[in-house]
């Protein structure tokens, strides 16, 4: 595999070369909101706010060291309904790890956010999308589902919420056009960071689910997607730079 090959494999989201990742369902009016790199104090219970008043359900993808230093907030999350995944303890780009931290960074925080949740987890998402087939297999040897995305919000570093709202918004049209679902990739964290400001992304979310009901679109968490008739197909393309 040629060097720009093996990039495309690694980070592409929407990429399966290097074996299947959950990305989206073929439904074009099936949209699922999913958040990376809590818990975050404040901002996710800002936004667990949000989707209350909404009665909207996401899907959150939470680092292991944040758990431990937050567990309420992330319980909070739970009890209010919302599907939660692992986003490894320290949020390393896995595609240049070793083996044995693959291992410490994926089973460790699955362990850690079980053990705070009392259940199991059964969703990961690699930080940055980061990912070999070595960490494809360790996640599914630990009974997970890697999960990517088909439209980024950009709000880690979005000047605004409504610069925010405007790529979800083409993201999801673009979607819509080829004949496939739209799954979020947006934060309500950092990596670098607890308390990182994520006031844009908690409003954008808020005037995106306000919007909703006249798109004609409906809400899922990505274990919609898990049934056969929404298994995504290796679509040609991707939203991660389009929107």
């Amino acid at each position: 595999m040629t060097a720009g090959g093996y990039h495309y494999a690694a980070m592409w989201p929407e990429s399966q070369l290097f074996g299947p990742t959950l990305v989206a369902g073929s439904d074009p009016a099936e949209l699922a909101f999913t958040f990376d790199d809590g818990p975050n104090d404040p901002y996710t219970l800002q936004l667990l706010e949000v989707l209350a008043h909404y009665n909207a359900h996401a899907t959150f993808f939470l680092i292991g060291d944040y758990v431990r230093q937050k567990p309420d907030i992330a319980r909070a999350v739970r009890r209010a309904g919302h599907l939660i995944g692992s986003h490894t303890i320290t949020h390393p780009h896995l595609m240049y790890a070793s083996t044995s931290r693959i291992h410490r960074e994926i089973e460790g925080a699955t362990s850690m956010i079980e053990d705070v949740l009392g259940e199991p987890v059964h969703f990961f998402r690699p930080p940055f999308g980061s990912r070999r087939p070595e960490v494809l297999r360790v996640a599914r040897e630990a009974g997970l589902t890697p999960v990517m995305w088909n439209v980024a919000g950009f709000d880690w570093n979005a000047r605004s919420a409504r610069a925010i709202e405007m790529r979800v918004e083409r993201g999801i049209v673009h979607n819509q056009n080829r004949g496939c679902g739209t799954n979020v990739l947006l934060h309500d964290g950092s990596h670098l960071e607890m308390g990182c400001d994520r006031r844009r992304t908690v409003s954008a979310t808020a005037t995106l689910l306000g919007t909703l009901p006249r798109t004609g679109m409906h809400l899922v968490t990505v274990d919609a997607w898990l049934t056969p008739h929404t298994r995504t197909p290796n679509y040609a393309g991707s939203t991660y730079l389009d929107v």
